[in-house]
């Protein structure tokens, strides 16, 4: 299943023609808010067989719209085509199966510190109790490139800001 993760260039990557999968600009922004943040979580996966994303064509898409010249992949074996298809519907369908614990949430983020309600990618998440500052200023992508900086040690994003 996975074998090794390398550094590709997103230009590299070729999208499914086949993604049923639709990812809306408002969620692509969100995306890459949360990269930039976080740096890659969860690497892009392309088939062996198709040499196709099967998974994360829209954080290939976040990625672009930071501007950055390398992201995660992971290239995964897929007996067949209905095994990949699959995978790549799966992949976004089973997360709306998940129930989120919006007081659990609410109640953890009140003891964290000032943090952008956005980079928990829950669209309308709002607090009463906790004031936030407002966000930064919104940069160009080549501000963004230059806040992002590679880990020599393990090779993870981290925001260099």
């Amino acid at each position: 299943m996975i074998n090794s993760v390398q550094w590709k260039s997103p230009s590299e990557l070729i999208p499914s023609p086949k993604n049923p999968n639709k990812h809306p600009e408002k969620q692509i922004e969100r995306l890459a808010e949360i990269i930039r943040y976080q740096g890659f979580r969860s690497p892009i996966v392309v088939s062996n067989r198709t040499g196709h994303i099967v998974v994360g064509h829209g954080r290939l898409e976040a990625a672009k719209k930071l501007g950055l010249t390398t992201v995660p992949v992971s290239y995964q074996d897929f007996t067949d085509w209905d095994q990949e298809y699959a995978h790549m519907v799966a992949d976004n369908a089973i997360a709306e199966w998940a129930e989120l614990d919006l007081p659990e949430i609410k109640t953890e983020i009140e003891n964290l510190g000032d943090i952008d309600l956005d980079l928990f990618g829950i669209d309308g998440l709002e607090l009463d109790n906790k004031v936030f500052e407002e966000p930064k200023e919104k940069s160009s992508p080549e501000d963004k490139e230059a806040e992002l900086k590679t880990c020599p040690n393990c090779g993870v994003l981290i925001d260099g800001v």
